[in-house]
């Protein structure tokens, strides 16, 4: 599990800028690889520093911290990948067909739900074709735990999400208009196509991407002529009860799009929740935080008008461990928010 991480961090890393350039849904911003790269490098970090046997555990780890410090839409997703498919892992010491199969389809569902409005065409297709084949394989079916039938059912794993990478540009209008299948389907496969390759001791496939369109290291920077949102990406952890969290949901849907909220952690009357939306007015989205709760790790990240990078606004919020710290209300007045 720690090599599939540390696989998928160069992989991603050496093709972040393509990502980049294709990436025009659900915002044409461009940033589609870097965000799943340093959301990886985050849980990367962690896994490497876990000390346990348990790849439940470890995978739970690694995905809490990547939830933390999530970048983007995909990034988000990504996280929420790892967590969901430590689940069903808990306990286990090494990964076999029947346990890929149901932490794939675990994860598939938890990721389909924190989205306020899932989208076919995208990476959950991608993993929503990876589930299936890996938990309508032979060996998942009959309970077959031997590397052998892992090894088959990462293939028909791997068949199944190229498949629906390909698919992706007949799914959303944007894709087929521009000829391109999608960037975070892409990312997701080269995370899947590492795992394969630790799991089984191989090489990553060098000519996995080959012949998707728009993938050519000679295409054009796709998004840069596309339309795009006006506004903001606003992201931050909170804790809220169940009430406050779909009361949430609720207004955050009605203030803007792509709304991302998932639970990280238990707390104390409700849960740590990681929020992600791209909302025209970035103020009100963050008074309605404030209103039910104290947004931590709080970034608003500009959807960039030229296409070619976001740039990043700092916000500081409060903290009662730093009496000193400059508050909310100083920054956010600098902002204009």
């Amino acid at each position: 599990m720690k090599r599939w991480l540390s696989n998928a961090e160069v992989s991603l890393g050496n093709h972040s800028d393509r990502l980049n350039a294709i990436n025009i849904f659900p915002v044409a911003d461009g940033d589609t690889g870097t965000n799943l790269y340093l959301t990886l490098c985050a849980a990367t970090e962690a896994a490497a520093e876990a000390d346990t046997a348990d790849i439940g555990e470890l995978l739970g780890l690694a995905g809490r911290a990547a939830m933390e410090s999530a970048r983007g839409n995909s990034g988000t997703l990504f996280s929420v990948f790892l967590t969901s498919m430590a689940e069903p892992l808990a306990g286990a010491v090494r990964l076999s067909a029947p346990l890929l199969g149901a932490a794939l389809q675990r994860a598939q569902l938890r990721s389909w739900s924190v989205l306020s409005d899932p989208v076919p065409g995208t990476m959950l297709s991608v993993l929503e074709a990876a589930a299936h084949a890996a938990s309508d394989s032979e060996a998942a079916i009959t309970g077959d735990d031997s590397n052998a039938g892992l090894a088959l059912t990462l293939r028909a794993m791997m068949d199944a999400a190229l498949a629906a990478v390909v698919d992706t540009e007949n799914q959303l209008d944007a894709l087929t208009e521009a000829r391109v299948v999608d960037a975070g389907g892409v990312g997701f496969l080269l995370i899947l196509d590492a795992l394969r390759a630790a799991a089984l001791g191989e090489e990553l496939q060098e000519e996995l991407l080959d012949g998707l369109h728009g993938y050519d290291v000679q295409a054009p920077h796709i998004h840069a002529h596309m339309p795009r949102m006006e506004g903001v990406e606003v992201m931050c952890t909170i804790n809220l009860s169940p009430l406050d969290a779909a009361t949430l949901r609720l207004q955050l849907d009605e203030m803007g799009d792509s709304v991302i909220m998932s639970a990280v952690s238990p707390v104390e009357d409700g849960y740590r929740w990681r929020v992600h939306v791209h909302t025209p007015d970035a103020g009100a989205t963050i008074d309605l935080l404030r209103r039910l709760g104290e947004p931590m790790n709080l970034s608003i990240t500009e959807l960039s008008a030229d296409g070619h990078e976001t740039r990043e606004l700092p916000v500081i919020t409060p903290n009662p461990d730093f009496p000193g710290f400059p508050g909310a209300g100083e920054t956010s007045k600098a902002h204009g928010l």
